[in-house]
């Protein structure tokens, strides 16, 4: 059985990974270079930099564990929206997804010294037409300025402004913990994944 290590500071790709019922631990690596090619299409993006981070990853993952590397974009027509640096830029975001339908991509990559499987998944989310005192609302009280797009369809924003999610849900979150399931399991095997004593009660 692998030590499976989820490579994330993100609560929310926590919070999904254990609801899959599965032991894991956390470790960040400081200073991996989560750049890429102005000229590289935008749907490879996100598994793009989930390969790189894979890279660092395996240089100081022993035999015995399965680092999960993953990152997410928004990308809206061809353009790419990651996390906004100040709130020009995130009104800017929401204010350009206002109305529209765009796709989620996340890349990941499961990694052990012995094999690496990688995967992309896209969600399409579609907004109503978000009027300035809402999108000035959701950044005022919820400051989602460690979001791709700016935004977090968990929170109020994704209350009141999704209309209509094509796909995965938990992909649009951060991590697409359905295929993330099927790809462990298919390396692990059932006994490897979860065991009788890991198990929640009913």
């Amino acid at each position: 059985m692998k030590k499976i290590i989820l490579a994330s500071n993100s609560p929310r790709r926590r919070e999904l990974l254990a609801g899959l019922d599965i032991q894991f631990e956390v470790k960040v690596l400081d200073g991996i270079d989560e750049s890429y090619p102005q000229d590289l299409p935008a749907d490879e993006v996100a598994i793009y930099i989930s390969k790189a981070k894979a890279e660092a990853y395996k240089a100081v993952i022993a035999d015995s564990e399965l680092v999960i590397t993953a990152d997410t974009v928004v990308v809206l027509g061809d353009k790419v929206l990651g996390k906004p640096s100040n709130r020009e830029e995130a009104f800017d975001m929401l204010k350009a997804l206002s109305g529209k339908t765009h796709r989620v991509i996340t890349g990941a990559c499961l990694t052990t010294q012995q094999e690496q499987r990688c995967l992309s998944v896209v969600s399409e989310v579609t907004f109503k037409t978000l009027a300035d005192w809402e999108i000035n609302y959701y950044i005022d009280n919820y400051r989602p300025y460690d979001k791709a797009g700016a935004y977090g369809i968990q929170e109020w924003i994704g209350y009141i402004g999704v209309t209509a999610l094509r796909g995965s849900y938990f992909n649009v979150m951060g991590l697409p913990v359905q295929r993330i399931y099927q790809e462990l399991l298919s390396m692990e095997g059932k006994d490897g994944l979860i065991r009788d004593d890991m198990a929640r009660p009913l």
